[in-house]
């Protein structure tokens, strides 16, 4: 029983020493906390009390030129004096309390000493920064406008160099230029003066308008020179040549009217008396545009005129060479419509043809017309050469079409002509085809001539005729005409082969019989095939001769055909 109790004492000391322990930690964690805290709002304290007030006073100090500025510039002082002196000594003291009830272990108190010194630091440093704004807007605008006014007096003086370095090529501007630049250094002044006061409202009217001015002086600077020279100098040259080549080409014989030349040069004078009317009120809006595009005009007027040079020239050499083609198609075409009822007669034309000749005479005509009107403008002088190259070129293009299509015709008529020709030498040689099969047939008087061979030359000869009737019918139907030809050429050319062909096979059956001859008394077959084939040849079966008397000679001599082709071409 004492054992127990022992065991239950000693636990209740080691669960006290361990509550003991733990309320020992937590409040050196507490103690922690409520210190880093205090350290914080220090660190806190001293960032309000470095904000560069003072350095910003000190930039204020050498620019107070007014009574006014300087009442400011006491103000600022006496705000932050009371700032440093008063309000931070306040939380120098809140400090100090709560150090001493972190040393008591008052966390309460101190919890509630840290909060309120938070706020009042937030408050503190809230007017700290608040003024320093408004001194800020003292020393930056400041400086601010004296590096935007010093970056403008550079630029200003550079122009002021660069107009007194070339003030000769300003002319009567000279004063005017002047006058514009004096303007501007009374608009400096201004700036200083308003400065002064430290109106800084005034001052960035001031800076707005010195940068407009200068901006402004900066074109008229650079570009018043060269507008003056090309109002003064350059542009009336260029007019002034544009005027004695136009004078020049019109008492040449030139039309050019369609330039205008005249007009533009009365209204480019106009435009140069506004332009200079304009830089005299110092305004050069536009004014290098619109010199620029008279003289542009002014240069492309020359490249006209040299155009107008050419196609004169182009057209004096076209227009001959045009003449001579419609001269010798007219011939031709008139020449062609004079026989066109001569060949109707001749040949029997398609209405195709014919329509084709009557057209092509109708745009002939047009044509000849249209060359009138042409060269009466060029006596007249009334058009552009440039224009005339454009309408002769037209014509040239319509009559070389019309020539295509007279070609066409023409080329039918040719066709047929030459088919009549040809249909006339070949009726020539086809009779003598005819007549040479007739001789050779008559010649060689075989004993007996086929009945199918007198029906082949019929058939020729009939032919034959209607080839010469179709000619002798005017007009000639081509179609019809070439037709016959072809089918008597080919009736007569068979004809001739037939004739060929039978009187070669009667001759060489009448050879191989007579080679044949000198072995009949030895070869009784022989003999007999002889007497069949001399049979066969009587009764005009010549082929079926040639054959019998052939197979019989075999007999003894197997090359005889072979010797009897070569004894046959010989002859």
């Amino acid at each position: 029983m004492q054992g127990q109790f022992l065991i239950i004492g000693s636990a209740v000391v080691i669960a006290f020493v361990i509550v003991i322990v733990i309320l020992h930690l937590v409040n050196r964690a507490e103690a922690k906390y409520y210190k880093n805290k205090i350290k914080s709002l220090e660190v806190q304290r001293n960032m309000v009390a470095s904000t560069p007030v003072l350095l910003e006073l000190s930039k204020v100090e050498p620019i107070i030129k007014n009574d006014k500025m300087e009442e400011k510039y006491n103000l600022w002082q006496d705000k932050f004096s009371y700032i440093k002196d008063h309000r931070l000594s306040l939380i120098d003291d809140m400090l100090i309390d709560m150090d001493t009830y972190l040393e008591n272990k008052d966390y309460k108190s101190c919890g509630y000493r840290i909060a309120k010194t938070e706020i009042e630091i937030y408050k503190i440093r809230e007017s700290a920064e608040r003024l320093l704004d408004e001194i800020k807007d003292i020393t930056l605008s400041e400086e601010k406008y004296r590096t935007i006014v010093t970056k403008l007096k550079a630029k200003y003086r550079t122009l002021c160099k660069e107009f007194n370095d070339h003030k000769e090529l300003y002319g009567f501007m000279q004063e005017a230029v002047e006058l514009q630049l004096e303007n501007i250094e009374k608009r400096f002044l201004d700036f200083e003066k308003v400065m002064e006061v430290n109106d800084y409202n005034e001052v960035v009217h001031i800076c707005k308008a010195l940068d407009a001015m200068i901006e402004h002086m900066d074109i008229l600077i650079k570009e018043m020179p060269d507008v003056l020279l090309m109002a003064n100098t350059v542009i009336p040259k260029r007019m002034k040549d544009v005027n004695e080549t136009y004078k020049e080409m019109t008492e040449e014989g030139y039309n050019l009217e369609y330039l205008n030349v005249e007009y533009n040069l009365e209204e480019s004078k106009k435009n140069i008396e506004k332009i200079l009317e304009n830089v005299k009120m110092i305004n050069l809006e536009g004014s290098m545009f619109d010199l620029k595009t008279m003289l542009e005009y002014y240069d492309s007027l020359f490249i006209d005129f040299e155009k107008e040079r050419l196609s004169r020239k182009v057209f004096e050499e076209t227009i001959k060479d045009f003449f001579d083609k419609l001269e010798k198609t007219n011939k031709l075409v008139s020449d062609v419509f004079e026989q066109l009822d001569d060949i109707k007669n001749m040949y029997d034309l398609n209405d195709e043809d014919v329509q084709i000749i009557h057209d092509v005479n109708k745009v002939l005509v047009v044509i000849n017309d249209d060359y009138k009107i042409l060269v009466a403008k060029t006596n007249a002088n009334s058009c552009a050469y440039s224009m005339l190259n454009a309408d002769l070129e037209s014509l040239s293009e319509r009559l070389a079409v019309m020539n295509d299509d007279f070609d066409k015709a023409l080329k039918s008529l040719g066709n047929m002509y030459d088919d009549e020709v040809r249909a006339r030498e070949q009726l020539e040689e086809i009779q003598e085809f005819l007549k040479s099969s007739k001789d050779k047939m008559r010649s060689y008087k075989l004993p007996i001539i086929s009945d199918n061979y007198f029906v082949q030359l019929s058939e020729a000869k009939e032919a034959l005729q209607e080839v010469v009737k179709e000619l002798s019918i005017k007009p000639i139907v081509i179609k019809t005409l070439n037709t016959r030809v072809d089918t008597a050429r080919d009736l007569v050319l068979k004809l001739y082969t037939t004739t060929n062909e039978m009187i070669k096979t009667a001759q060489l059956a009448e050879m191989s019989i007579v080679y044949g001859n000198r072995y009949r008394s030895k070869y009784a077959e022989i003999d007999k095939g002889l007497i069949d084939a001399e049979e066969l040849f009587y009764k005009g079966k010549y082929k079926e001769s040639l054959d019998m008397s052939l197979k019989a000679v075999s007999i003894v001599d197997e090359k005889i055909y072979r010797k009897l082709l070569g004894v046959y071409d010989e002859q």
